[in-house]
């Protein structure tokens, strides 16, 4: 078998996502794998697992299937081979300037809620040590 191909297993391991995930990906069309081996199995490369990055990536962030499609269509496109003129190509980085800003956004917001979340944790173990038992000397 061609070594810049892998099966669903090892793409599973190195993006830590479950074969179950990688799956639904495909059938939603999101990332189909570039090939399939005598047996059947799904092959991926490292394009493949590239794609499945920026999902794993999106997905906390909020981003929903179809905005995932838009930004991977979009920068398929800028990284394809096809001559873009200066309006097309404008136009997709503006795509791509939308979602960077979004993620910006959210980014700013989970470090507000990872603030107030370590507060919450500091006061919580200052209590437990505030109303320990005496340490006997």
């Amino acid at each position: 078998m061609d070594d810049k191909h892998m099966q669903i297993g090892e793409v599973a391991a190195r993006t830590e996502l479950s074969l179950r995930t990688i799956r639904h990906y495909e059938e939603t069309g999101l990332v189909i794998p570039s090939a399939r081996s005598r047996g059947g199995f799904r092959l991926y490369t490292e394009t493949d697992v590239a794609r499945l990055m920026v999902i794993r990536r999106m997905k906390p962030l909020g981003f929903t299937l179809e905005q995932m499609r838009d930004l991977l269509d979009a920068t398929d496109r800028l990284d394809g081979d096809d001559a873009l003129d200066a309006g097309e190509r404008e136009a997709l980085l503006e795509r791509v300037r939308t979602y960077q800003r979004a993620a910006a956004e959210q980014v700013e917001k989970l470090r507000i809620q990872l603030a107030r979340a370590e507060d919450f944790a500091a006061t919580l173990a200052a209590r437990l040590e505030q109303n320990a038992p005496a340490a006997r000397t």
